[in-house]
């Protein structure tokens, strides 16, 4: 008698194949954020944001929210991994891999709310508000948020950087994410087309909509762009000393790079007598250029003091001191007659950098961890507008520059021009002072003010008010820069409206959700009934 046919297994080649077939969106996440991370300085390749955005919206579109969780977490891993790799320069990969995997959670989020919105119409707008909404929260926590690698700040040389003028970062950032997400929509109905396939007309509005609204709004706001004087102009001298070596020990050296920037300050003072350069009217030291705290060390004072007169100008000093037994980050300003006359200190103080949050916890893991921050720095509380020379300079100390508010409330306290002290020494010759540098000319667009940016070891610049590095060095070298600046006191719709145009995204966001959930939810009734 024949037997019945038996069931035959699928041939092993076929099996291999689906489970690769599988693998295709997990894989295709984490190379779009590994391509978002090229679009970041010091490349400028800033448009590859728009076909990271849109394959990232290619792999989330109709996704579970736990495939959308893993998917967006991945993107997150290729986006942050490289672009932050700095913050292990100094103290090994321990710390730079828990801050990755901590800020990438984040981005999953993000990526469920993606996949929760696309099936809703007019998706690339809910999926871009809630990529800054995402954004807005990573800013804010853990310990105080972490803003770096906010899209904004890899558009310093895109055709969307004058919306910065119009909302800030967050409708800088929405624009290109809207615009990414909007491009892959287009392609998609473009593809249903040519497979015979019905496309609504208010689907393929929406999808030409997010493409063109965000790149006609930028056009719309070149106007706001301006690096004309509103008040006269000033000339300034930014200081670039350099330091003994890079890496955390450098600090070991606090003496040395004291005499570093005074000695390069003594070398201007020496080519203005000679008449190879003009006389400014005020220098700018970096962060740190005096660890040595001068209100308790007479002889870093006289160093600073006979850097002053000897250029017969004030300057501003990046210090540490300890006043009523806090350690200080601070800001002073030397008159070469008056002596130290006004002081700021820095508000927005780096976690692990200044102050170690879970000291004992962190202690517990790798005692060695703790040597970085040996003792904690204490937060200032107002803002840093100084008056050099009749101008109002607004200051926001190196990782200050990275936060929103810390640079706006010093243009709302009167600042005509800003500048952006900083050491990055500690980080080498890593990418994190060229990203550092694309955010200070966000802010110069942003706020319509010129922004220097005096360094220890480099890039110190000079930057427009239109964002045009015009003025900036090498790294690890010693140099000086001296250039007119125009000083401004108009301000942009972004210093006007402050939190505001960021608020209104988060509610968009919201809205996209809610809806999103409440089609799911009537989905499911309609299902049961």
């Amino acid at each position: 008698m024949d037997q019945p046919d038996q069931l035959q297994p699928p041939p092993a080649s076929g099996v291999r194949g689906a489970r690769l077939l599988r693998l295709v969106p997990a894989v295709a996440s984490a190379l779009c954020g590994v391509l978002l991370y090229v679009s970041f300085p010091p490349r400028t390749l800033w448009w590859l944001a728009l076909p990271a955005f849109a394959g990232f919206g290619w792999v989330l579109r109709g996704r579970s929210w736990k495939a959308a969780l893993g998917l967006g977490y991945l993107f997150g891993l290729g986006f942050l991994l490289p672009l932050l790799v700095w913050t292990g320069v100094e103290v090994g990969p321990g710390p730079w891999l828990a801050l990755v995997a901590i800020e990438a959670v984040f981005i999953a989020l993000v990526g469920v709310g993606i996949a929760a919105v696309s099936r809703l119409p007019v998706w690339p707008l809910w999926a871009a508000a809630i990529w800054i909404a995402g954004e807005a929260v990573r800013a804010r926590v853990p310990f105080r948020g972490f803003p770096w690698g906010k899209i904004a700040f890899g558009q310093a040389d895109g055709v969307f950087l004058p919306l910065a003028a119009v909302g800030g970062t967050p409708v800088l950032g929405f624009a290109v994410v809207l615009c990414g997400f909007g491009l892959y929509e287009a392609g998609r109905l473009i593809a249903e087309r040519r497979g015979n396939r019905a496309v609504r007309r208010g689907a393929a509005a929406a999808a030409l909509l997010s493409v063109a609204v965000p790149v006609a709004g930028a056009a719309a706001a070149r106007p706001l762009v301006s690096d004309k004087a509103e008040d006269g102009t000033r000339t300034v001298a930014v200081i670039q000393g350099n330091v003994p070596r890079s890496g955390l020990e450098f600090s070991a050296q606090r003496r040395a790079v004291l005499d570093y920037h005074a000695r390069e300050t003594l070398k201007l003072a020496a080519d203005i007598k000679a008449g190879k350069v003009a006389k400014p009217d005020f220098v700018l030291w970096p962060e740190n250029s005096s660890d040595v705290d001068p209100f308790a060390n007479p002889d870093a004072a006289a160093v600073i003091e006979g850097a002053a007169k000897a250029v017969g100008v004030p300057i501003s000093v990046g210090g540490v001191v300890e006043r009523d037994g806090k350690l200080l980050n601070e800001q002073i300003l030397w008159d070469p007659d008056k002596g130290p006359t006004q002081t700021y200190d820095k508000r927005q103080i780096q976690p692990f950098g200044e102050y170690l949050p879970l000291r004992g916890l962190v202690g517990a893991i790798n005692k060695n961890w703790t040597g970085m921050v040996r003792q904690d720095f204490s937060r200032g509380s107002k803002p840093g507008v100084f008056d050099m020379d009749g101008a109002k300079v607004g200051l926001a100390t190196c990782y200050e520059a990275a936060f929103d508010w810390a640079v706006r409330d010093t243009v709302t306290h009167g600042a005509e021009m800003i500048s952006v002290p900083s050491n990055n020494a500690t980080f080498d010759r890593s990418e994190m002072t060229y990203q550092q540098l694309a955010m200070s000319r966000i802010r110069a667009v942003e706020h319509s003010r010129t922004v220097t940016v005096p360094v220890t070891s480099g890039v110190s610049a000079i930057i427009m008010p239109d964002g045009r590095i015009t003025r900036k060095t090498g790294m690890f070298v010693p140099a000086y820069l001296v250039q007119k600046v125009p000083l401004r006191t108009s301000r942009t719709p972004a210093t006007e409206l402050g939190t505001l145009p960021e608020i209104a995204l988060i509610l968009v966001a919201a809205g996209g959700i809610g809806w999103a959930i409440g089609s799911g939810l009537r989905g499911r009734r309609a299902s049961g009934a």
